[in-house]
């Protein structure tokens, strides 16, 4: 009878009948997940009707008497299925594991040692264990004999069975069994995958499976669409201290402080809220040439345009916390900070390009053909962008996966510093400035 069943069932597996505009939807498989679904969001009665009307069932007929046979304790009859299903080795050797673990639990919760003894056994031989984990699982089952196995009623030891279950139904593969909430990821990756192909996606708003999704030229910011005509600016403080000019300011993630530096001056760290200088960070003659922050904002880095002072990395109060020196760090134009903390990007020697891991130590150095004007970090941290003088952004990624970068033209750059950043949803655009005020 079994036979017959599986027959008629693997005939509807592979059954011809398809939807879909190219055929690509067998209609067998189509009409399972829509069950699987419908029985995953509640309507359980809906599912078994369909389950009725279409014939075919959501859980394969192997399952079915997988369930049977775990429910009722039918151990044999379960290893036997497990053996004749079509798996791979490493899967059925996993599943038959499972199943024979819980025996074997059984076995101890009636007392049964020497039939658990026999099991395990049979464990070792079936699934071929080596003696280190054979002797491992069963001191690990057997000091179990004296805690909670043992005492296990009847309505426990169902329960336990139908946790089996459940792990069967994620070790074992389709037809047998359907990955969980299929239907839900097939929908949820075309979604997505229609957003990644959406030029101009740039909406935080959920996207609708009524229609296909498409963002218009709209969704990127091309006009000034409200001015502020009666705000006013109000002075806060001034910050006073520095003997020469500013050209380097940088605000901690946080919003309460900030460091301020120049080509000729020291690094001040002021306080926000009162406008007081907190620190000064004075190292035998340290001329700062760019600074930025760690995320946490206690941890500050900068950057010199002396090869013998490097990069050094401190905290608030004025502590060094980790320096890099010599002629491998010449003159330091720009650095930055990964939003992880784990990676510093800076830029040497006006076309070069230095990322170094703070938690591994390792480094890596990007040439490029023209002088670096500017660098930015994406929102996520897996990406930074350069402009260069040759009025081109080049696009790297910080894992060093890309031989080459990405390359964007389109502005204007000759005779002033031109800067660029990432924008939009999930850092997916890049804004540049331009000399013709495109």
């Amino acid at each position: 009878m079994r036979r017959r069943g599986c027959h008629n069932y693997m005939l509807m597996e592979n059954s011809s009948t398809t939807l879909g505009t190219h055929g690509l939807i067998r209609k067998h498989e189509f009409v399972r997940v829509i069950i699987q679904c419908l029985d995953s969001l509640g309507y359980r009665k809906s599912a078994s009707f369909l389950e009725s009307e279409s014939g075919i069932s959501y859980k394969s007929l192997d399952f079915e008497m997988l369930k049977s046979q775990i429910l009722c304790g039918n151990w044999d009859g379960c290893t036997d299925t497990l053996n004749e299903i079509k798996v791979k080795d490493e899967i059925r050797a996993s599943a038959l594991f499972i199943v024979f673990e819980q025996c074997l639990l059984e076995c101890l919760n009636h007392g049964n040692d020497a039939m658990a003894l026999a099991i395990l056994r049979k464990v070792v031989s079936a699934l071929r264990l080596g003696k280190d984990k054979a002797h491992s699982l069963a001191q690990s089952i057997l000091s179990l004999r004296d805690t909670e196995f043992g005492k296990m009623d009847d309505n426990i030891v169902q329960e336990s069975r139908k946790k089996l279950l459940v792990e069967l139904e994620k070790l074992l593969p389709p037809p047998i069994m359907l990955p969980e909430r299929r239907l839900e990821h097939l929908v949820e990756t075309a979604v997505s995958a229609q957003i990644d192909s959406c030029m101009y996606h740039n909406t935080l708003g959920a996207v609708s499976i009524y229609e296909d999704h498409c963002c218009g030229r709209d969704q990127i910011p091309t006009e000034t669409i409200q001015v502020l005509e009666e705000g006013k600016l109000m002075l806060q403080h001034t910050l006073r201290s520095h003997q020469n000019p500013v050209s380097f300011v940088a605000w901690s993630p946080d919003d309460t402080k900030l460091l301020t530096c120049g080509n000729a001056e020291v690094l001040k760290l002021w306080d926000v809220e009162t406008g007081t200088c907190r620190h000064t960070f004075r190292d035998h003659g340290f001329i700062v040439s760019s600074c930025a922050w760690f995320p946490d904002s206690k941890r500050l880095v900068c950057g010199s345009s002396d090869p013998e002072k490097g990069i050094r990395m401190w905290d608030c109060h004025g502590n060094e916390i980790k320096a890099w020196r010599g002629m491998r760090m010449p003159k330091i134009l720009d650095l930055a900070v990964t939003p992880d903390g784990e990676n510093l990007i800076s830029i040497f020697l006006d076309k070069e390009l230095r990322i170094l891991n703070i938690v591994t130590n390792s480094e890596r150095v990007i040439s490029e053909k023209h002088p670096i004007t500017s660098l930015s970090i994406s929102g996520d941290g897996k990406f930074f962008i350069v402009n260069l003088n040759s009025q081109e952004i080049h696009m790297w990624d910080v894992a060093g996966k890309w031989d080459m970068p990405l390359k964007y033209m389109g502005h204007k750059q000759d005779q002033y510093v031109i800067r660029s950043c990432f924008g939009g949803l999930n850092s997916a655009f890049i804004a540049s400035g331009s000399e013709n005020s495109q």
